[in-house]
């Protein structure tokens, strides 16, 4: 396999473009899954996807840098920027940020730049900004960027780390809010949520810190409509895991979240993962110990209310992760840790799956039981 290389080395990081792979099948109609190995040479793993949802490797494409090879234990390591045109995968050992252009599920590398001490999640503004979250014991917090909305390229704001409010909460995400002015952090120990407001320049200042609804949230997200996505955990306690909605308040220029559902139980244990529906009708959480994905209908007012506790189920020890949709918001995936492979459904009209496959990409490239993390799809 050759490739062509171009590499130059700078005070902020080291950037490199690459030619795809010339062997590989880059056709796509219907849009494209990637998932991250996160292995110690970390890759991205490229689908197909077809036209009933099916997926299909076409590729394989390393980062250049590198893995940890256990799970992230954070939600948003692999993201697409809204136009599907870059995709930004973080390599926490290797303390750096990949970005690559997409052209269907093909993709040739154009960056890695320094992200901070272990970035292990990153966010995207539509206004262009983009913030890593770091998670080493030595520097927890977040990394920020500006964005080339036409070539994808990342600069950094100020080169240095903006501090979380604790650095012991073992953070789970970082997300922006839909107009791009404020970003949220998930802290598992102690149940906190940190609120930075980011300023038209993109620089981030930590204004306030809510104690969660839940115990440890973990995984979130923001929908169209402003009204914040939380799973928690719910660890220590088994059966405990549940899913809180917030209301990002804009009507001044301190926004405030305030509670809409606290913490609606599933009845399982280790829930990490959420995603919503583009169209805010349902969001589904992955569920770590128990192998659970759980359904739950959302109100116009963002009320979350269950559906059911089990929607649908991997398989025994396939330690589902990551969840991602489709860009028309009708199929579901979930990448597995301990399956090395990646599941998918199709939602139904009332919020139920009806699954495609548990076993997409099982033996193409995603590590078994050794820290698969990240997963995007459009």
């Amino acid at each position: 396999m050759k490739f062509s290389t171009l590499a130059s080395i700078g005070l902020t990081g080291i950037s490199t473009v690459l030619a795809a792979p010339s062997n590989v099948d880059t056709r796509t109609t219907n849009g494209a899954v990637f998932a991250l190995t996160n292995a110690v040479n970390n890759a991205v793993i490229a689908f197909n996807r077809n036209a009933d949802g099916t997926l299909t490797k076409t590729g394989e494409y390393p980062t250049g840098g590198h893995g940890q090879g256990v799970d992230f234990d954070s939600q948003g390591g692999l993201q697409l920027s809204a136009d599907h045109k870059f995709l930004y995968a973080v390599n926490p050992a290797s303390d750096e940020v990949t970005v690559y252009a997409v052209n269907g599920s093909s993709l040739k590398k154009i960056q890695s730049i320094y992200a901070g001490d272990q970035p292990l999640s990153i966010t995207l503004s539509n206004n262009g900004f983009a913030y890593a979250m770091d998670g080493s014991v030595a520097s927890t917090g977040i990394f920020g960027f500006k964005v080339n909305q036409k070539t994808g390229i990342l600069s950094p704001i100020t080169n240095s780390t903006i501090a979380t409010s604790t650095p012991i909460g073992v953070p789970g995400t970082v997300t922006f809010s839909p107009d791009g002015r404020t970003l949220i952090v998930t802290n598992k120990v102690g149940s906190t949520i940190d609120q930075y407001a980011v300023a038209a320049n993109g620089d981030a200042v930590l204004e306030t810190t809510y104690a969660s609804t839940g115990l440890r949230p973990f995984g979130a997200i923001f929908g169209k409509s402003n009204t914040l996505y939380v799973v928690e955990s719910g660890l220590p306690a088994f059966g405990n895991a549940g899913l809180s909605t917030y209301h990002l308040n804009k009507a001044d220029t301190n926004p405030l979240l305030k509670p809409v559902t606290k913490s609606e139980k599933n009845q399982q244990t280790d829930g990490c993962w959420v995603i919503v529906t583009p169209d805010e009708k349902f969001a589904f959480t992955a569920s770590f110990i128990t192998n659970a994905i759980s359904s739950y209908k959302v109100a116009a007012n963002g009320t979350a209310t269950l559906i059911k506790e089990v929607a649908a189920s991997p398989g025994e020890g396939t330690e589902p992760v990551d969840l991602a949709l489709s860009a028309d918001g009708q199929y579901l995936y979930n990448l597995q840790r301990g399956g090395g492979a990646i599941s998918g459904w199709k939602i139904q009209a009332d919020g139920s799956l009806k699954t495609l496959s548990n076993s997409f990409g099982a033996g193409q490239g995603i590590p078994v039981g050794d820290g698969a993390s990240g997963l995007a799809a459009y």
